[in-house]
């Protein structure tokens, strides 16, 4: 006889099961491309050559795919000396597949639908709204291009949503009297379309504030000039203002050349991510903003001309109640050779981002300075810190069983190296068997302290323990076999950590081949969660510039993560029934339903000889154990599995570590 209780566990079961299947069938697609690029490889001359080279060992194949890698040699034979062939192959292999799935995924055409059929166009013009407002689409003119300015038109009277507002702007030149002879045939042809032409060119700023003035709609987009928007565009805008009312909505968007169709280089965006935006404008184009807002902020402000767009897009943020995404390439942006390409352009554009970014940390009221980051036109915000005495003490707790020569390594590296001095190390002994670990821990002085826990081990429950002990008003979980590389790597996590909208901090963690282990935390991939952009050179840009920029993420790894003792306390710690695995994930979430942010920084990096002293999840036990956590994570987290998360996107793979586009 079934009760309510067995009739809901069978629909969560039956959910589960669905969500298995779901993953399998992407999984399936993946292997069948995989298998289709194995055999393009076999069947071409550089494989047919190199055969020779293919020794008996199956490891090592991957090692002598292309001439890019020797200069890798010497790191190559030192690994194998270390670690041996099976490991340095594993990584190896890592390495030139990820290499090989992005340049492939971000250079081949992309078909983002720009051509609606007549069906499509008909279910778009039955769509239910309850509101339709009317958007104002601004673009300022300059010397545009005749060919671009008729696709520009175009683009914009096909749009499948029809309560639009055309506002031209024009600053063009006397010699190309073209772009006026366009526009205003084109306003004649359809009185949704405004054109002015301006009496002086007044800058990117002052002539996008003229366009504006000539809006009449409830929302406003802009437009640059030799740009184009997708035909559906207008309408998800729409249907985001009607559905959630946001007053500021952003869409992912596209490069192309002439061809839309053809569009390369898609830029799929995570959901509204401050510490991403205050390190570049990854938002851009296309965004959608209330009249409402816009009067809050104001206009565009000429002083930073060059970044006038970043500006806006921050002033906009900081004040808008609702923030949507949409996750669809809803923009073109035609790649050209000239515009800020130049030296002098880039200079100009930097300067001015410089000043919206200070100019954003003083009326969010946030100290600190900004700097250039390690990429052209990325920043990095330098938040102050309280120094001397007032300096917050850090408890640093490392769980250890054995492996005394791993853990010198991390203490030594951290006393060394740290130039952050307000700090306690506690170890945490776990069933240590070896006479030589306690002889070791008999030599260690203040600041470090070892203290016992006498259960099995539960990496949850072990450092609740030691928590419960730390002096601290903050925490940082950091695994055994760590070992520190930045020397302020304390300080780049604890600025952010200190922020009252940020919960808990996360590093960049290498494998010792100075390749990618953890740059936060992607869950759902694996149908759980992966680390994002496992394998990357430690000096790879990442996806959309992510592996060189502080960015928020859902989750980071517990082998290093720093939080404020108080939330730790208040949000109960690690959840213990999660003993080994995902707990680490679950604080992060429940840190983040709290309401509060998960930054990663690259810019606090350590070595991580990951799973060396506990091992891998190779025997049964461990394995049993580990589908157990999975199965209990996935069902605590379904909703959110089920959503998808939001620092992802749902164009990028939930098999792979490498943001390989879905086909």
């Amino acid at each position: 006889m079934s009760t309510p209780d067995t009739n809901e566990a069978l629909k969560t079961h039956e959910a589960e099961l669905q969500r298995l299947q779901r993953d399998m069938s992407i999984y399936q697609d993946m292997l069948a491309e995989r298998d289709k690029t194995i055999r393009e490889y076999r069947n071409s001359t550089s494989w047919r050559v190199t055969a020779p080279l293919r020794g008996a060992k199956q490891g090592l194949r991957f090692l002598v795919r292309g001439a890019r890698y020797t200069n890798q040699l010497p790191k190559l034979f030192a690994m194998v000396k270390e670690y041996g062939v099976p490991a340095t192959a594993r990584l190896a292999r890592r390495k030139i597949r990820s290499d090989f799935m992005r340049a492939h995924a971000l250079s081949k055409p992309l078909d983002t639908g720009f051509v609606l059929s007549a069906e499509e166009l008909k279910a778009k013009a039955q769509h239910p709204f309850t509101k339709t407002p009317l958007i104002s689409i601004v673009v300022p003119l300059f010397n545009t291009k005749a060919e671009d300015l008729e696709q520009l038109l175009l683009s914009v009277l096909n749009q499948s949503y029809p309560h639009w507002q055309l506002c031209l702007a024009d600053a063009s030149e006397a010699e190309c009297a073209w772009v006026g002879e366009i526009a205003t045939a084109a306003a004649k042809a359809d009185s949704r379309i405004c054109y002015q032409h301006l009496e002086k060119n007044a800058g990117i700023a002052g002539n996008t504030n003229a366009g504006i003035d000539l809006a009449t709609g409830e929302y406003l987009t802009l437009l640059d000039h030799d740009d184009i928007l997708h035909p559906n565009a207008l309408f998800e805008a729409a249907c985001v203002i009607d559905e959630q009312g946001a007053d500021f909505i952003y869409a992912d968007e596209i490069s192309f050349e002439q061809d839309p169709s053809k569009g390369f280089q898609p830029n799929f965006k995570p959901d509204y991510s401050p510490d991403m935006l205050r390190s570049y404008n990854y938002i851009t184009h296309p965004i959608f903003f209330s009249r409402e807002l816009l009067n809050k902020v104001g206009p565009l402000r000429p002083e930073c001309d060059g970044s006038q767009d970043y500006d806006l897009t921050l002033r906009l943020c900081e004040q808008a109640e609702r923030i949507a995404h949409i996750p669809k390439v809803l923009y073109y942006w035609r790649q050209i050779g000239d515009s800020f390409s130049s030296g002098a352009g880039v200079m100009y554009s930097i300067n001015s981002a410089h000043r919206a970014l200070e100019d954003h940390l003083k009326r969010t009221g946030l100290s600190g300075r900004v700097e250039n980051g390690p990429i052209v036109t990325t920043y990095r915000t330098f938040y102050d810190l309280p120094e001397g005495e007032d300096a917050p003490l850090v408890s640093i707790i490392i769980p250890n069983k054995d492996h005394i020569d791993d853990l010198s390594k991390c203490l030594k590296s951290i006393q060394d190296k740290s130039t952050y001095k307000s700090y306690e190390i506690i170890i945490v002994e776990n069933n240590s068997e070896n006479p030589d670990t306690f002889a070791y821990y008999q030599t260690l002085k203040p600041p470090v302290s070892v203290i016992t826990w006498e259960g099995e081990f539960n990496f949850a429950a072990i450092n609740n323990f030691a928590a419960r002990e730390a002096k601290g008003s903050y925490l940082l979980f950091l695994n055994n076999d760590t070992e520190v590389i930045t020397p302020d790597w304390i300080q780049e996590m604890l600025m952010f950590a200190q922020r009252a909208d940020v919960g808990a901090v996360g590093a960049k963690l290498l494998f010792p081949d100075d390749t990618t282990q953890h740059a936060g935390v992607i869950v759902g991939i694996g149908g759980v969660a992966g680390h994002s952009h496992k394998g990357f050179d430690r000096d790879d840009f990442g996806f959309a510039n992510r592996l060189q920029v502080a960015h928020n993420l859902s989750a980071v790894t517990g082998a290093c993560l720093l939080t404020r003792a108080s939330l730790f306390e208040e949000l109960g710690g690690f959840d213990e029934v999660l003993a080994v695995a995902f707990n680490d994930i679950d604080l992060c979430l429940r840190i983040g339903e709290a309401g509060y942010r998960i930054v990663f920084t690259p810019f606090a990096e350590l070595y991580h000889h990951e799973s060396k002293s506990r091992g891998y999840e190779t025997t049964s036990e461990k394995m049993k154990r580990y589908r157990g956590e999975s199965v209990t994570f996935r069902m605590r987290w379904a909703e959110f599995l089920d959503r998808g998360d939001p620092y992802y996107n749902p164009n990028l793979s939930l098999v792979t570590e490498d943001f390989a586009i879905v086909p």
